[in-house]
C-alpha cells in the first residue's frame, strides 16, 4: 500500500511541476487562448493513452508504475479545474467565440491525442 501512494505522491509532484512550468512559459502566447493549459491537457490525454495502451500489453510490469504515471503523473499534469475557470473568465469577459474554441480544442484535442496514442502503440505493436 505503502508503495501505491508514494507512486501517485511522486507522480502527482512530478506532473503538477510540469503543468506549473509550461503554463508559466506558454499562457502568455496568445492573447486568445490559454496555450499552458491547452497544451498540457493535450500532452496529458497523449501520455494517458500511451500509458494504459502499453500498460495493457505489457502486463509483467509492476502495477505501481501504471499508478505512478497515469494517476500521479497525468493527474497532476493535466488540469480540468483550470481549464473550467480559464473558460468561465472568458465567458464572463464576454469572448464567447474564444471560450467554444477553447472547450472545442481542449476536448476534441484530448480525445484525438488518446486515440493517437492507442492507435501508434497499436502500430509498433504490429511492426
Amino acid at each position: 500500500m505503502f508503495s501505491t501512494l508514494l507512486a501517485v505522491f511522486i507522480g502527482g509532484g512530478i506532473g503538477s511541476v510540469v503543468r506549473w512550468y509550461v503554463s508559466l512559459k506558454m499562457n502568455g502566447i496568445s492573447p486568445v487562448l490559454p496555450a499552458g493549459t491547452l497544451t498540457v491537457n493535450l500532452v496529458g490525454a497523449f501520455i494517458i493513452g500511451l500509458g494504459i495502451a502499453i500498460f495493457t500489453r505489457l502486463t509483467h510490469l509492476d502495477p505501481v508504475w501504471k499508478l505512478l504515471i497515469t494517476t500521479g503523473f497525468c493527474g497532476g499534469l493535466t488540469t480540468f479545474s483550470t481549464f473550467s475557470l480559464e473558460v468561465v473568465y472568458m465567458l464572463q469577459e464576454g469572448r464567447f467565440g474564444a471560450a467554444l474554441l477553447n472547450m472545442a480544442l481542449n476536448m476534441a484535442g484530448s480525445l484525438a491525442m488518446t486515440l493517437l496514442a492507442f492507435m501508434l502503440v497499436s502500430w509498433f505493436s504490429a511492426h
